[in-house]
This record gives C-alpha cells, structure tokens and sequence, in this order.
C-alpha cells in the first residue's frame, strides 16, 4: 500500500534527496498503523478460535527452541478441535510444544523428521524420559499415524510449498526405505500388524546418481515464534530459533505469528527482515517463557568429555574411539578440494588444495560432538549444526545460557567470532550441496559396502532419521565418518556384510572408527579394508568382532591417537 508507507525515523534517514514525497507521509515521526490494516491480534486466544480440525498445522521449533508455545498452549484449550495434521521436526517435550496437544488426543498424524530425545540424557528425569517415549509408544501401539521424513526433507518440503513448487527430487533417502514406502504410516491397534502402509517414493536418476521424488507440504495454518514483529507482520528470528519457521510460515494459508517483541512499523531494518510481512496473517505477543531443553555447561564437572564418555572401561574405550575421530579434523585440505585434484590431477586443483586451508565439519550427536575436545591445540575448524549454525563453539558457562543457541542434540552451544546463523532449508542446502567436508555419526550396524542404519528397529525401537539420512547424501563430496562401539551388547556383531536394520544410506560410509580399529570404506569395489588395531588389540580379536568379510592393508598400523 504505497499511501501508507511510513517517515519513520529509520526510514526517512535514507531517502535520496530528491526522492518524490507524494506517496509517502512526512508528518508523523513515528508511523501510526491505521487499526483495519493492523495485524495485531489482542490475545492467543483470539488469534486461535477460528482454528478447525481436521487441519494441516505446520509448528515452527526444533525441540523446545522456537516453539510457539503461547500459540500452542491457547490452542489446547480449544479440545473440541481434533484430528490435526501437525508437521514439525519432533511432537514436542513432555507436555511441552506440541507435546501439550499430543497429550490432549487432538493430533492424528505428524509428519516429522525425530520422535524424542537421547534417553542417556542424565538432565531428563525419568519422568521426562517417559513422556519423551510417549510419542513412540502411540506410534507403536497403533494409537497415531506418523510419516517419517528426513529433516532436510522436510524442511525444503515446507519451501517449496510455499514457493508454488510441487515437487522436488532429492538425493536424501534414496534406497532407503523412504524410498520403498517401508516405514509404516500407522500400526493396528496393539501394533503387531500395519494398518495404513508408507508410501512408495518415485525415483528417478540424474547424471549417474539416484533421486527420489518428494512433495510439497502446504499447511492450513503455520504457529511460529520470532523475536520481533512489527505490525504489518514483518518478523526477525533470533540466532538458532529460525530453524524450521520461516519455510512453514511461507507455507500455510493462515499464518499466526507470536513475537517476543511487537514494534512500530519502521523500527525494523529492511536488512535485517527474515519473514516478510506478506506471509503473515495475525501477531500476537508470546507470553510463554523460553525453556532449555538440554542444559550442559563447560564449567561442570562431568560434562563435555568426562560424563558423555562413561565410567571406568565404558569411558577408556569410547575415549580411545574419540580421540582417533578427532584426527579426521584438522585444518588443511577439504574433502571436496582433494578429490578434486585426486579425480583431475591439474595443476589447478592441485593449486586449489594448497590454498584451500577451511575444513567444514558437523558432527552427529553423542561421540562425535566429543571429538573437538581433542584437537591438536590451535587447530581452525568450522562447525556446522544442521538445525541452523556455523561456527559453533564450545558448550556455554552458566551466565552464557542462551535458550536459542543449541546443537543439533538439543544441548546448549555457544556461537564463536564469525559464526552465522540461518534457517534449516539453507542448512540442509549446505548439506545435500557437498559443502560440508565431513560428516560424522554414530550407526547401529555398518556393511562391508560402506551402507549404514542408525535410526530404528522395526516394531521395537524408532528413533527418526533426522538430519542423518541428508548427511549421508552426498558421499562424493563429503567424507562420511562412522564413530561407534565395535559390538553392541552381548557381543552383537554391528559391522556385517549386509545391515539386517533398515539403511540411512547406501554406499557412503568412508572411515569406520571403533575401539577396536579403524576401517576404510572402498566404496567403488565395496569391500573393508583393516587400516590400523587399537594398542593391545590383534588382528584375530578384530576377525571375532566383526560380521563381514575384509582385507588387512599391507602397510597395517596401530591406531593413531
């Protein structure tokens, strides 16, 4: 509405000297918003009621960071309205998030990416832990239906949604059984038999690799939190808080907004701007505190690389493993940069290695977010945490709590000089893109042929992918890393010529770390190869631990630490 742009104080220090003044207000400092063209609503509540079931709500937030929970809270007040479509990463904490109306019984469906959190945990209480497996056990009872999508996925799903875009083919999930529709989307009743089947993904291949097709998500309603709105609904995010909300708030019909700060039309910077006002439909104020998921501070002891890695034997085992991850990081050439000249041999990609000295890292959840810990002193790397930074830094001290800065495992993080933040559709760009240099996660089982499955047991166990299916999507340009035990218990074999689990991804997996030894991952003859055995262990004892056929390098090593 051009009649209506303002003078504002931020504005009007900006206009040209001879700009035309006709459509523009030069009376007012401050602009006042004509009630009728407002989007300010008056309460929660009242931006809600009109809210109808059997909808498709899109829920911003990545666990409790960036929920909308004033939003969330005023709608289970509302129990009448049932059989919701709520897509989200993960149902919420506890009664937290979308937890409030999982518990109220007015969810049907999700379409998320993760089902809870890490149940080693020790902040959780095992109250917390329960309500946590509530969401799992509704799903594994046959009591809701849920359609697993990796998180990449899901986040450029809800883009192209709303950029009018139908459907993408993405390599995330290819092989899998996204791919083949295994996953199911709902159990019977007592869940020992499927009652709605997933669905198949056509697939389809694009210079010599594998794609799957997947379609856009369109919500009747999106509920997301910003740090501030102004009152034609232009909106800022804070640091990680971004994450899933602005593709969801682009992609709904009604969009409901709850800010932590409402200001005057013209306060905010064009610049700085990360939700348009034309995707928004009603703001409100958040009146809901902010909550921290998962606490962990640098300052206590029993944290980072005391209590992550266990006691006794447990902690020397999973030390030995973290400490050759951590040699895997290191400043100097990038994955991308070497393979380049391995694949070439020119004198220019040659030129480019040496001058290329950023390693790009992000590091899964549990053992590998220990490996920085033993870097080399000095050693530049760059963090990368699928829900929304790079450079990422250490866990913080308690005066250093920030509720929107946290991992990729819920945990409080802090943010070091030059870091950036930003939403999971560009996160999720940087991952599939192969602009990450390595990548590195715990697995439940890895093959011979460098496959790998981390993320569920069929009828017993489901975690959710999550990012990991993304970040094993692009093994040409990113180094896939496996750090793990070398058995599970009661000496389950965990590496085997074939997964028996269902697949993250296929054929990517490169270096394989255990506590036993390290492997390297042929991919092109699909075959192990024993690089180097852990100080006191043999070869023989690494032939009893392991379920597949290898080869023992000539040149065979102990493991560097």
């Amino acid at each position: 509405m051009i009649s209506l742009l303002p003078s504002s104080r931020f504005l009007a220090s900006r206009l040209p000297p001879r700009c035309a003044v006709r459509a523009l207000s030069t009376t007012p400092i401050r602009f006042e918003v004509k009630k009728s063209v407002s989007k300010i609503w008056s309460s929660a509540e009242e931006a809600v009621k009109d809210v109808k079931g059997d909808s498709i709500v899109l829920s911003g937030g990545f666990g409790l960071c960036g929920t909308a929970d004033t939003l969330i809270g005023a709608l289970a007040k509302r129990p009448e309205v049932k059989n919701l479509t709520c897509v989200s990463n993960n149902a919420g904490v506890g009664k937290f998030g979308l937890g409030a109306l999982l518990h109220s019984g007015q969810i049907s469906k999700m379409i998320s990416s993760y089902l809870g959190a890490n149940k080693h945990v020790k902040e959780l209480s095992l109250i917390s832990l329960r309500r946590e497996q509530h969401f799992e056990s509704l799903y594994l009872t046959g009591q809701i239906s849920l359609e697993l999508t990796p998180q990449g996925t899901l986040a450029e799903r809800c883009r192209a949604g709303g950029a009018g875009i139908p459907a993408f083919y993405t390599p995330s999930g290819f092989g899998t059984a996204v791919q083949t529709g295994e996953i199911p989307i709902r159990y019977k009743e007592g869940g020992k038999e499927v009652d709605i089947p997933g669905k198949p993904r056509e697939s389809r291949e694009f210079n010599g690799k594998g794609y799957i097709m997947e379609e856009a998500i369109k919500g009747d309603y999106a509920l997301i939190k910003v740090w501030k709105a102004d009152e034609y609904g232009n909106c800022i995010f804070r640091y990680a808080a971004q994450n899933f909300s602005g593709a969801m708030a682009r992609s709904a019909k009604m969009t409901i907004v709850e800010a932590e700060e409402i200001v005057p039309v013209g306060e905010l910077d064009p610049n700085h701007v990360h939700l348009p006002g034309i995707f928004v439909n009603r703001v409100v104020k958040s009146e809901t505190p902010k909550r921290v998921e998962i606490e962990v501070l640098r300052e206590e002891k029993g944290t980072s690389s005391d209590a992550s890695l266990g006691k006794d034997e447990a902690r020397q085992r999973r030390e030995r493993i973290v400490k050759r991850a951590a040699k895997e990081l290191k400043e100097g050439v990038s994955h991308a940069s070497l393979l380049s000249f391995l694949l070439s041999r020119s004198n220019k990609a040659l030129t480019a290695c040496a001058h290329d000295r950023q390693m790009y890292v992000n590091l899964g959840i549990g053992m590998p977010m220990l490996a920085p810990t033993f870097l080399e002193p000095g050693t530049v790397i760059h963090m990368q945490s699928e829900n929304g930074i790079l450079g990422m830094g250490p866990y913080p001290t308690k005066s250093e709590v920030d509720p929107d800065i946290v991992n990729a495992g819920k945990e409080t993080v802090t943010l070091l000089p030059g870091a950036s933040t930003f939403d999971s559709a560009e996160s999720f760009s940087m991952i599939r893109g192969g602009h990450v240099d390595v990548s590195m996660l715990g697995a439940m089982q890895v093959s011979a042929s460098g496959d790998i499955a981390n993320y569920m047991i069929p009828g017993k166990m489901v975690k959710g992918m999550g990012g990991a299916m993304d970040l094993v999507s692009n093994p040409e340009m990113t180094k896939v890393v496996v750090v793990m035990d070398h058995v599970a218990k009661g000496g389950k074999h965990k590496i085997l010529d074939e997964c028996s689990l269902p697949l993250t991804g296929v054929n990517c997996v490169s270096t394989i770390i255990t506590d036993l030894c390290v492997f390297q991952v042929d991919r092109q003859a699909k075959k192990l190869i024993l690089t180097e055995l852990a100080a006191g262990v043999t070869e023989e004892d690494v032939r009893k631990a392991t379920g597949a056929k290898y080869e023992v390098a000539p040149d065979l090593k102990q493991m560097l630490e």
